[in-house]
């Protein structure tokens, strides 16, 4: 459940940031950037790790398999 949550988080914290941005007029815009940003950063550093930790254990099973 709580892992759930976490993983929700970043997508959550994009949305937030586009709404304010939204309902924001001129400079006031700039205040959800911030959030944009970190969002935005946290959900490709998540898919990254995602990506490589699929790489890795896809190569595992590959040299386990050329073993037997």
């Amino acid at each position: 459940m709580i892992r759930t949550l976490l993983g929700l988080a970043a997508p959550l914290l994009v949305l937030i940031a586009l709404l304010g941005m939204a309902q924001r007029q001129g400079r006031d815009r700039l205040q959800a950037v911030p959030a944009l940003l970190i969002g935005t950063g946290l959900t490709a550093s998540l898919a990254l790790q995602r990506r490589r930790r699929r790489a890795a254990l896809l190569q595992a099973l590959r040299s386990e398999g050329c073993e037997r």
